[in-house]
C-alpha cells in the first residue's frame, strides 16, 4: 500500500483480509501483514494455492448460482477487491443480478466503495457477521427477502468462535431468506495437526483468531439446506473447470460446499 492507512486502522496489525490478499498476489497490504502471510506459508507452503482454489471455487459457485437462477448476491466477509470479482462474474451472465459486498474492516469497504460502489446493481456496505441482525438491516434496502437470495460465506466462519454463535447466526441467514435461497460456504479445518498450534499463533496476533472446525462441524452450517452434488468437500474438488490447473498437494486446508434451502 502506497496509501496512508485510513483512521483507526493499526498498519503494525496483521488483517485477514490483507493477509489473503497477499496470498492472492494483491498488493493492498502492509509490511505486518506480508510478514503473518510470509510466516504462514513457511508453516504450509501449499497455503498459496489453497488461497487460489478457494478463490476459484469462489468463481464457479457464482457461475452455479447465477445459471440456477438466482438474482440477488450477498458477499459477506467479502475482502479486499481483486480479479474476478462476485459481481463481474455474475453479470457477464446476468447483468440484472443485484451483488452486496459486506465486509467489517474498514479498509476493505473504504476499497470496495472506491472501486466497485458506482457500479450498476453492486453495492459495498459495511457490517459485521457476529451482529447478524444489524447486517441484516444494512442490506435490506437492496436485498428482496421476499425472493430466493445466495449468502456467501468464504473463508469467514472461520474466524467466528462459539461464543459468537456461528450456528445460530447462519441460522438467521436461512431464516430470512425465502425458499429456493442458497447457502455457500468454505472453511478452514485442522488438516495439519501438527503446525496447528503455530498457524493459531499467528492469526490470534492478527485482526481475527482462527476458530478451525472438523468436516462433520462444518457440515452442521448446512442444517435445513440440501447440499449440491458432490456435496462438502475440497474446494478444489467442487465441480472443477477442465481448463483450472492447479499444482498437486497433498492436503487441503478446508472444505467447501453449497447448500439450497428447502
Amino acid at each position: 500500500m502506497t496509501q496512508p492507512p485510513p483512521p483507526g486502522v493499526d498498519p503494525n496489525v496483521p488483517n485477514v483480509a490483507r493477509i489473503y490478499d497477499y496470498h492472492l498476489g494483491g498488493k493492498d497490504n502492509f509490511a505486518a501483514d506480508r510478514a503473518a502471510a510470509e510466516q504462514m506459508t513457511a508453516l504450509f507452503p501449499d497455503v498459496r494455492n489453497a488461497a487460489r482454489e478457494n478463490r476459484a471455487f469462489l468463481a464457479r459457485t457464482v457461475h452455479c448460482l447465477v445459471d440456477a437462477g438466482v438474482r440477488q448476491i450477498v458477499d459477506i466477509g467479502s475482502g479486499l477487491p481483486t480479479q474476478g470479482n462476485v459481481h463481474e462474474i455474475a453479470h457477464a451472465l446476468a447483468p440484472d443480478c443485484k451483488v452486496v459486498y459486506v465486509d467489517y474492516d474498514p479498509v476493505v469497504v473504504s476499497h470496495g466503495q472506491a472501486l466497485l460502489g458506482r457500479g450498476e446493481n453492486v453495492e459495498v456496505v459495511r457490517a459485521d457477521l457476529r451482529d447478524v441482525d444489524d447486517l441484516l438491516t444494512a442490506v435490506s434496502g437492496e436485498i428482496d427477502f421476499d425472493k430466493p437470495v445466495a449468502f456467501l460465506l468464504f473463508a469467514i466462519l472461520h474466524f467466528l468462535h462459539e461464543a459468537d454463535k456461528p450456528y445460530e447466526v447462519v441460522a438467521r441467514l436461512r431464516d430470512v431468506s425465502a425458499p429456493g435461497s442458497y447457502l455457500a460456504l468454505s472453511h478452514a479445518t485442522e488438516s495439519m495437526p501438527e503446525i496447528i498450534g503455530d498457524a493459531l499463533e499467528i492469526y490470534r496476533k492478527a485482526t481475527a483468531s482462527l476458530a478451525l472446525r472438523s468436516h462433520a462441524e462444518i457440515l452442521g452450517f448446512f442444517d435445513g439446506y440440501e447440499l449440491l452434488d458432490p456435496g462438502l468437500v475440497y474446494p478444489r474438488d467442487w465441480r472443477p473447470d477442465a481448463d483450472e490447473i492447479f499444482p498437486n498437494t497433498s492436503v487441503s486446508i478446508g472444505f467447501g460446499g453449497i447448500g439450497r434451502k428447502l
